[in-house]
């Protein structure tokens, strides 16, 4: 699964990856955690353009009564989201994604859960497949606000995070984008192929504190090296 990731790149980095504009100065997040709002690109029909958008994070289904289920639908596996009721809709027509330039994933060890890092070789932001639903408060919750959320697509782990979790997040690549995003440049086969573990050679991890465990932690701390924590200035990141 992916539980929580980070996004520390400036907007310039940002909007030239993934080609969008309009994008506001976004400050470093060290610990992005579920129902939180996160960074995001879609399609927009209308301009035939990418676009940003920041959404809240665990989808909540149009048809669904109460917006919490949002909480249990962070992730959606590669393998069922074209069948599930909860998904199946939004992978047709509702992709996006969720831009990221590393996660987090435990480790039983010991008796205890270690957090490992993972983030691409090079450093740079990556979108994760993600899918995104506009919910409208039903008649009967007259107080509650439209939201539009999103989820991450996970698939079976590659060779460097399958000795810490059996799941990661499905990565996109930068010249996928468009295949990904545009529902009129797809077939059910190419995103199938899409859906599939990012090659492990192209990635690194190494274990951290404990701090990322707790949500109001948003510090570069969280990413710094086990046993460094000490060494290296707030600031470093």
């Amino acid at each position: 699964m992916c539980g929580r990731f980070t996004l520390k790149q400036s907007s310039a980095a940002i909007a030239n990856l993934f080609c969008v504009e309009n994008i506001p100065d976004l400050a470093a997040q060290y610990n992005i955690a579920p129902t939180q709002r996160v960074a995001t690109v879609l399609h927009n029909p209308e301009t035939d353009k990418h676009e940003f958008q920041q959404l809240r994070w665990g989808l909540i289904p149009s048809w669904a009564k109460d917006p919490k289920i949002g909480v249990k639908l962070i992730n959606a596996r590669a393998e069922t989201v074209a069948e599930k009721p909860a998904f199946r809709s939004a992978f047709k027509q509702r992709r996006c994604l969720v831009l990221a330039d590393g996660f987090y994933e435990w480790k039983r060890q010991n008796g205890k859960k270690q957090p490992f890092y993972f983030h691409l070789c090079d450093g740079q932001p990556f979108g994760f497949a993600g899918l995104w639903e506009r919910w409208r408060p039903p008649q009967d919750k007259p107080d509650y606000e439209e939201i539009i959320s999103c989820t991450i697509l996970t698939t079976a782990a590659n060779e460097l995070v399958q000795p810490i979790h059996h799941r990661m997040p499905v990565i996109v690549s930068p010249q996928d984008y468009d295949l990904w995003l545009n529902p009129q440049m797809s077939t059910p086969e190419q995103l199938e192929q899409l859906l599939c573990p990012y090659p492990d050679q192209a990635m690194a991890s190494y274990p951290v504190s404990s701090l990322v465990n707790n949500s109001r932690q948003n510090s570069s701390k969280c990413i710094i090296p086990l046993g460094e924590e000490n060494s290296l200035p707030e600031n470093i990141f």
